[in-house]
């Protein structure tokens, strides 16, 4: 199937879903205070004792009916609002005929209140319910979701906002939560067997014949067979962006499709506080506001130096706040996944019923070999990577293949004796980067200012200025054609825990060897991202790692008991890409 085939019955599908959407959405509970009318309006409990109930409710997103799973009936789950240093009681109900549990992202608690069966608690049976109490340490922009199964895909996730004790420091007149999410009607369970008989099901955008000979008038005949040649040889595709797509996806704002047009008003002269949350279950988004500059303040919680960016890319997990100020007109708010394959879309607006332009979706993305972390690898023996026995013959002098700005400079690097001959790892990554200026694939000049790693800097100093005593060193990996995935190729089932001293400073060095981006959660203890140079740069709950990429961070082992750690690609997780961390006394 054509690129332009694609495109057009994916905008086909997202107008005619919204359209069948609004009837339902027009009747949901409305407590919000700047609503459209004709748009969902997410409910927002505040104080310090919560009523959850977890339940099934249907829905019709798509112009289908659907079943999702709900909490208090919405979708997403009702916003939080906690107050930092008060002690919050959540009681959590289980209406399910499965056991269920929830869990508080980036939240720092005790271990027996952070929600994942198996290691902080038993979860929740049917008929039954949990009391989640602990003190709130720390104030920003969260989330919460399941940990139970693949529930988290369905609807079990919202927001949490924590007000500072203190007067905040980030000057807003005003603020929305933006959650971005992914919705598909099939059960995901269903997605998962698919993936697993044929792992780019979802992916349309497959080279043709006709990209073949475009790249031979423009790369030559020759490079335009070695290229195919070395992805044939890796078992690989270069437009595997996204393992989930819009083939199956619709993508959300607050649980609206993009025709249903949620909108965040504001008054003139206002400053807008939009702190954006991808509780997506796969989806990386690119978000953007034409014609509105936003400036950074705080990332996955914690307040940073402010930054001004046309765009930013928004792993699965993480959040981001941004300061606007719009002149009195609306503006389209436009995140598009990464694979540009859908989008999702709000309106910034001064009155309801405004809309702007919508963009067109950016060309889509091709990765290329330096993209996998290959860059480097003429005349090193490639004998050990799976599929690319004898090197992957890529032509390294390809246009498409220049990197402007990367560190190359760490050279070839090792690799865990467990890869070795291990059918669950398909390739190893031998020159990745460690840069933290790379705004990722498909964001590279494009004439936007784009929000980096880089860029992203705490307002304080390391929180913990010790040198780590030692370090972890874990590989990303995985086999495409098999749809597996884990730590150095040993999948969860398998692995033994993470042990960690408590007290003990440590640096935990991850090296990507898929194709790939996968966001990385540490529960209980914050990740402090280093840069280039191992300084500490930015503290965070999840750090994204792209595909032939370095990312080193610290971490101080000062809580307790049993962690998940985990990439939150919620099927990469589901299918080994998770590990106990222990931390002992």
């Amino acid at each position: 199937m054509t690129e332009k085939r694609y495109r057009f019955d994916t905008e086909r599908r997202q107008f005619v879903t919204g359209l069948a959407a609004l009837p339902l959405l027009a009747t949901w509970p409305g407590h919000g205070r700047t609503q459209n009318p004709a748009a969902p309006v997410v409910p927002e409990l505040r104080g310090i004792r919560f009523e959850l109930s977890v339940g099934a409710s249907p829905v019709n997103l798509t112009g289908k009916s659907a079943w999702a799973k709900t909490v208090n009936g919405s979708l997403p789950a009702p916003t939080l609002r906690w107050r930092e240093g008060d002690t919050v009681e959540l009681r959590v109900g289980n209406r399910l005929r499965e056991d269920t549990s929830l869990h508080w992202h980036g939240i720092l608690l005790p271990a027996g209140m952070d929600g994942v069966p198996g290691l902080s608690f038993h979860g929740i049976a049917p008929g039954e319910s949990y009391l989640y109490r602990f003190r709130v340490r720390q104030a920003g922009t969260y989330w919460y979701h399941a940990h139970s199964s693949l529930q988290e895909a369905v609807g079990v996730y919202g927001a949490i906002v924590i007000d500072p004790r203190e007067p905040d420091p980030i000057a807003a007149d005003r603020d929305h939560v933006i959650l971005l999410s992914d919705w598909s009607d099939e059960d995901p369970h269903a997605i998962v067997r698919k993936l697993r008989k044929q792992s780019d099901y979802y992916n349309l955008h497959k080279r043709t014949v006709g990209d073949f000979f475009r790249d031979a008038r423009r790369d030559g005949f020759d490079a335009a067979v070695a290229d195919r040649k070395a992805w044939g040889r890796m078992r690989m595709s270069p437009t595997d962006l996204a393992d989930v797509t819009g083939l199956t996806y619709t993508y959300l704002v607050n649980g609206a499709p993009p025709a249903a047009n949620w909108t965040a008003l504001f008054a003139r002269g206002e400053k807008v506080r939009l702190r954006f949350i991808n509780g997506s279950a796969m989806t990386f988004f690119d978000v953007r506001i034409p014609g509105l500059r936003m400036t950074v303040v705080a990332a996955d919680g914690q307040p940073v130096h402010p930054v001004s960016v046309d765009e930013f890319r928004i792993g699965v997990a993480e959040t981001l706040d941004v300061v606007v100020e719009p002149a009195e007109r609306p503006y389209t708010i436009f995140a598009q996944a990464m694979d540009r394959g859908g989008y999702a879309r709000a309106t910034l607006s001064p009155r309801s019923g405004l809309q702007a332009d919508v963009p067109p979706l950016d060309p889509r993305p091709i990765l290329t070999m330096q993209d996998m972390g290959h860059g480097g690898m003429a005349g090193h023996d490639m004998s050990q990577m799976k599929g690319m026995e004898g090197g992957c013959g890529a032509d390294m002098k390809m246009p498409a293949m220049q990197h402007a700005g990367h560190d190359m400079s760490g050279g070839m690097i090792a690799h865990p004796a467990s890869e070795t001959g291990n059918p669950a790892v398909d390739m190893q990554t031998m020159t990745p980067s460690r840069a933290l200026d790379d705004p990722g694939i498909g964001l590279r000049g494009n004439g936007r200012r784009v929000l980096s790693y880089a860029d992203l800097k705490s307002t304080f100093a390391d929180p913990d200025g010790r040198e780590p005593g030692r370090e972890i060193e874990l590989h990303l990996t995985g086999n495409m054609e098999r749809y597996t995935w884990g730590f150095d190729g040993i999948p969860f089932s398998k692995a033994d825990p993470v042990r960690l001293n408590y007290g003990e400073r440590l640096r935990i060095v991850l090296v990507n060897d898929t194709m790939m981006e996968h966001p990385i959660h540490l529960h209980g203890m914050w990740s402090d991202l280093e840069n280039a140079d191992g300084e500490f740069h930015v503290r965070k709950h999840t750090i994204s790692v792209p595909p032939g990429h370095v990312r080193s961070y610290r971490v101080t082992a000062d809580a307790l008991g049993r962690w998940a750690y985990h990439c939150h690609m919620l099927l990469h997780m589901e299918l080994g890409m998770f590990r106990e961390v222990r931390v002992d006394a």
